[in-house]
């Protein structure tokens, strides 16, 4: 009997504990919903405003455009322009909810069965180092975005379902996808669906079709995995998926998931990010100072023109040997800068040597001797004498250690004789080459001793072509410029460049007269190397022992400056401005001014005088600075004796690097015969010689 009292005893007991487990799980649920409840109010109430929750921290996206308006670079995070809700295709909605959160509509910001169905997969990987499935819905997602970071923990995750929460109970559904839709994260830099779809289809976001939406929908879950530009095919399999999952959710029908032509879609060519990064390196630091937006996307639209730089980087590449570099500026008529080469490879040097670097011009820098001197009342026909000259103690050589006699200015830079460029150095008053420098665009230090006047002083390459395309301009000062305007993503005018034509630097007479020296030396003298079949004048510059070689010129409206050398100031045999340089400029200048018609300068060529016997120098490349051997000057323009300094390469079993003569062609005898083959003269077309050519004027009063 007591055995039955028992066992009725305890099924009761087992109820009483069951009920009381109930309650307590009751109590305890009710109590944890009051708690949620709490923590959702203080995360609403703690919740920023819509607008700042628009704003991005993440830092300001700038496109590059080049002169054709294509992309040629984007920097920084990406974020396109904000779309709202009404802005954005529905088809592009659509996919992104069938894809990441079917039951967007339903859920108060967190999916109970999908929560559940992570929180069992959780359990099953623990420790398995596995990753967790997700179960985050949009709401979370955007919570995550804003407010947390991508850790998985258990407390993230609890605030992460707080904050979704509270996001559902301050803002409405429409909201939460505009947040989610312009801040997503769809890969290769690019937040949000109008920088993914200018990013890899080239079009704003408003017109993205069902196959393009389904492209960026697959690449919420695996940006690098899915990323069109990095695998197409995997991007395709992935928007399939998404296809389905619409279809499935009755957003499309079979028709329209037959008729998506993902393989037809067709995607945005990658930018070119090697060489044209010099010159986005050079343009884009003047946006400090052209503008004042750090915030909103940026669309930077500039001069460089694509097939100009291509060729510009071919034609440095094909003339400069193992262990030199070389660089490279174009300009327009106006300053704009069509093309600029920095280097060899800007992934292995990023140094611009057209804008940063520093070198002596050598000849290149007798352009402001001669200016200096027709401004001062010379002409091309005026005559001087090639004689010995010593000035301050300083006595400048030919390079064939001979001298002409009497000659004319144009001879006289054609074939770059020194002398002639010393005395009138001192006609005129160094001071005044150096001022002429200046005016013309100079930046770097000039010095005002004698040697001066054959280039001693450290130049810039894209200051040297900004002086010739000044005098390419009639006189008119060119100010190189790389960007035309600027914008907002959606249109905004932030800023737009203006030519300048105000600045007169010298006389049209003096441009003139200095265009007509100019196509000398290309057409006989130095610079011959450089004739493209056009009327070209340029100037070839070459210094100590090899160390730097230039050639600058224009030619239709396009002048270009080329530097070649080494970055340590090694000699390089052979190096001189009538070789590599000028051959990189013709064989740039064929290309860039290919499609422009022919101009004519308003001086027509004249040679110069026939019976001069040339300087080796003009046809075989010796250094034009006046330097017998690859002889150095000192600050005051004295020689300097070529014994080699402690420490220097010579200590090495290096000789000074000079050119084998074995290399050279044997040059072929200077006669009348010669000269009548460079003239294209017959015997019956010569002219008598002249007997005696004017001396050098009186000396012109110096300027004040």
């Amino acid at each position: 009997m007591a055995r039955s009292d028992k066992s009725k005893k305890a099924p009761g007991k087992a109820k009483k504990w069951l009920v009381r487990g109930l309650k307590i799980g009751l109590v305890g649920a009710f109590a944890g919903l009051v708690a949620i409840g709490v923590a959702v109010f203080i995360a609403m109430q703690s919740l920023p405003d819509y607008n700042s929750l628009k704003s991005s921290p993440n830092g300001q996206m700038i496109r590059v455009h080049a002169a054709d308006g294509s992309v040629i670079v984007s920097l920084g995070p990406s974020f396109g322009r904000w779309l709202s809700y009404d802005q954005i295709p529905s088809v592009m909605v659509d996919a992104m909810v069938s894809t990441e959160d079917r039951r967007f509509y339903m859920h108060p910001g967190v999916d109970p069965v999908g929560m559940a169905r992570a929180a069992w997969v959780a359990l099953e990987r623990r420790g398995s180092g596995r990753r967790w499935q997700g179960a985050s819905t949009i709401t979370q997602q955007v919570a995550r975005n804003i407010f947390l970071n991508n850790s998985y923990s258990w407390g993230r995750k609890v605030r992460e379902m707080v904050l979704a929460m509270a996001l559902e109970r301050k803002f409405s559904k429409q909201q939460i996808l505009e947040l989610y839709l312009n801040k997503v994260y769809f890969g290769g830099g690019a937040y949000g669906i109008d920088a993914a779809s200018r990013k890899f289809f080239g079009h704003p976001a408003q017109s993205l079709d069902l196959p393009e939406a389904a492209i960026i929908a697959g690449l919420v879950k695996a940006p690098s995995s899915y990323s069109p530009t990095a695998d197409a095919e995997a991007a395709i399999g992935r928007a399939g998926v998404v296809l389905d999952l619409m279809q499935e959710n009755g957003k499309i029908s079979a028709a329209d998931h037959a008729n998506a032509n993902l393989a037809g879609v067709r995607m945005a060519p990658e930018p070119p990010q090697n060489s044209v990064r010099y010159f986005t390196d050079w343009a884009l630091p003047q946006l400090d100072t052209l503008i004042d937006e750090p915030n909103e996307p940026l669309e930077v639209y500039t001069t460089i023109d694509l097939g100009m730089q291509n060729a510009a980087t071919a034609a440095v590449k094909a003339n400069v040997s193992n262990g030199m570099q070389g660089a490279l500026v174009s300009l327009d008529r106006d300053g704009a800068v069509r093309a600029m080469v920095g280097g060899l490879d800007y992934v292995t040097s990023n140094y611009n040597r057209a804008t940063t670097a520093v070198r002596q011009p050598g000849s290149a820098w007798k352009i402001f001797v001669y200016m200096a001197a027709l401004e001062a009342g010379y002409t091309p026909d005026t005559g001087v004498t090639d004689e010995p000259v010593t000035i301050n103690g300083w006595s400048p050589r030919n390079s064939n250690g001979r001298f002409a006699g009497a000659i004319d200015i144009r001879t006289a830079f054609a074939y770059s004789i020194n002398t002639v460029a010393a005395k009138l150095g001192v006609e005129v008053g160094f001071p005044t080459v150096a001022d002429m420098a200046r005016r013309f665009g100079i930046t770097t230090p000039i010095n005002t001793h004698p040697s001066m006047v054959l280039g001693t002083s450290d130049v810039r390459l894209i200051d040297m072509t900004r002086a010739f395309a000044s005098i390419a301009r009639k006189g008119v000062a060119v100010t190189p410029y790389g960007i035309t305007k600027v914008t907002t993503a959606d249109g905004r005018m932030l800023y737009q460049h203006q030519d300048d034509t105000s600045r007169v630097l010298v006389a049209p007479w003096v441009a003139a007269g200095m265009t007509d020296l100019m196509q000398t030396a290309v057409s006989t003298g130095t610079g011959k190397a450089a004739q493209i079949g056009r009327p070209v004048a340029g100037k070839t510059g070459t210094t100590n022992s090899g160390k730097d070689g230039w050639f600058l010129g224009f030619s239709s409206g396009i002048t270009t400056g080329v530097w070649v050398g080494r970055d340590d100031a090694k000699a390089v045999p052979s190096l001189y401005g009538g070789r590599a340089p000028a051959h990189a400029f013709a064989d740039y200048m064929k290309v860039a001014v290919a499609k422009r018609p022919v101009e004519q300068f308003e001086t027509q060529v004249t040679l110069p005088e026939w019976q001069l016997e040339p300087d080796e120098e003009a046809y075989y490349g010796q250094p034009d600075n006046g330097m017998e051997g690859g002889m150095m000057v000192d600050e005051n323009g004295l020689p300097i004796d070529r014994a080699r300094p402690a420490g220097s390469e010579a200590e090495d079993g290096e000789d000074m690097a000079q050119p084998d003569p074995a290399d050279r062609p044997a040059p072929p005898r200077l006669d009348q015969q010669w000269i009548d083959n460079v003239l294209g003269r017959t015997p019956r077309q010569r002219q008598p010689a002249q007997q005696q050519r004017p001396t050098i004027p009186d000396p012109v009063p110096q300027r004040p």
